[in-house]
């Protein structure tokens, strides 16, 4: 073997412990995402419940056995947009108008049922319910078609 001038032998030595010594730039996340859950837990157990509450009167006492039906007057609107209550045929909205002053005018007032059909225009649906609420009806409902 030859051997190297001192030197040469330290510059050697200095290069292979360059190449060791070399420090590591990542970072160790684990104990960071440890204490990062300990506190959501904590948060989250320190955090009061959010209730909402609804006030509600129950009614007590057992079922009415002597109950009357209820009133109705039903609406029909055929597909091809022509009104009827009860089933009896009404020739204009004038004639339902006058209708609804006398639902009002009663001291019961019935419960009005919208019966649509499927192919009506919603627009004559619509100034039906407008009708009804301006002239003052408070029980009124749509049913569907079967």
């Amino acid at each position: 073997m030859r051997s190297l001038p001192s030197r040469q032998i330290r510059r050697v030595r200095i290069q292979q412990s360059d190449k060791e010594e070399e420090v590591m730039v990542n970072i160790n996340t684990t104990p960071l995402i440890d204490v990062m859950l300990v506190l959501l837990v904590m948060l989250i157990i320190t955090i009061p419940l959010q209730t909402q509450s609804v006030q509600l009167a129950l009614g007590r006492g057992g079922p009415q056995t002597d109950v009357e039906p209820l009133k109705t007057v039903t609406i029909g609107i055929d597909f091809d947009n022509s009104l009827s209550i009860d089933d009896a045929a009404i020739s204009n909205e004038n004639a339902l108008q006058d209708r609804f002053r006398e639902i009002v005018a009663s001291s019961d007032q019935p419960v009005v049922i919208i019966k649509p059909n499927r192919l009506a225009d919603y627009k004559n649906v619509a100034i039906i319910l407008a009708d009804a609420q301006r002239l003052g009806i408070k029980k009124i409902t749509i049913a569907n078609q079967q």
